[in-house]
C-alpha cells in the first residue's frame, strides 16, 4: 500500500505503523504549508504517485477535502486511489461523529492538533502575517468563540502552548482529547505482517 499524506500526520502516521506492525504500508508525505495553498494539492498528490515508480495493490491519500473544492476527489478517482473519511485532519482525530457535536455546540471554534500547537507561530500567527499585521487579527478571528485543542498526546508542555495560543487569539480555550483510535479506525488499514496491536490501547506520550 501506498499512504501519501499531509506532513502535519507524519507523526501520528508513523507511530501508528509502528505499534501495528503495517510493514506493508510506504509512506510519503507532502509538505503541511500546502494547506496555505490548497487548489496544488491535487496536483502535488498527483506527481507523487507518479513519482513512486511502484506498482501497488493500493493508494491511500491522507487528506480530507482540504479546500480542494472536489478536486482531490476527482484526482482520486481517476488513478483509483481513495482518501480519509471527512472534510479535514480534525474528524479524522476527533472522529466524524464527535466532530460534528463539537461544531454543533459552538460553530466559532478553531480547532489545533499537536501538530499545529507545535507550529502555531510558523504556520497561523506568521503565516496569516499577524507578526506584520495585528491588526488582521479580528478579521481573521473576530467571529470565533473558542479554541478547541483536539489532543493526540497527553502533555502538559502542549496543553500550555495550546492554551497560551488561544490568549494570543483573545478565545476561550478547551482541551478534548482524542488519543490516536479515532484516526486509525479512519485510516482503515489492514494488518501486516508483523504481529497486530488489534485492540491495544495506543500510548499518550509527550
Amino acid at each position: 500500500m501506498l499512504l501519501i499524506a499531509c506532513g502535519a500526520l507524519l507523526r501520528e502516521l508513523k507511530t501508528l505503523v509502528r505499534l501495528n506492525g503495517w510493514d506493508h504500508v510506504t509512506l510519503r508525505c507532502l509538505p503541511a504549508e500546502l494547506h496555505n495553498r490548497p487548489e496544488q494539492i491535487p496536483g502535488a498528490v498527483r506527481a507523487l504517485i507518479e513519482e513512486s515508480g511502484e506498482d501497488f495493490d493500493e493508494i491511500l491519500v491522507g487528506y480530507g477535502d482540504c479546500g480542494t473544492g472536489g478536486r482531490l476527489d476527482a484526482l482520486l478517482a481517476e488513478v483509483g486511489a481513495r482518501r480519509l473519511p471527512g472534510a479535514h485532519c480534525y474528524a479524522f482525530f476527533a472522529g466524524e461523529e464527535r466532530f460534528e457535536a463539537l461544531h454543533e455546540e459552538e460553530p466559532g471554534s478553531f480547532y489545533l492538533t499537536d501538530f499545529l500547537v507545535r507550529h502555531f507561530d510558523r504556520l497561523v500567527f506568521r503565516g496569516l502575517g499577524l507578526d506584520r499585521h495585528p491588526e488582521l487579527l479580528p478579521t481573521y478571528f473576530g467571529n470565533y468563540r473558542r479554541v478547541v485543542y483536539l489532543a493526540q498526546t497527553r502533555s502538559p508542555a502542549l496543553d500550555a502552548q495550546a492554551r497560551a495560543c488561544a490568549r494570543l487569539l483573545g478565545l476561550d480555550f478547551e482541551l478534548r482529547a482524542t488519543g490516536l483510535a479515532p484516526f486509525k479506525t479512519a485510516l482503515a488499514i489492514g494488518a501486516g505482517r508483523a504481529a497486530s496491536t488489534e485492540g491495544r490501547e495506543l500510548p499518550w506520550s509527550a
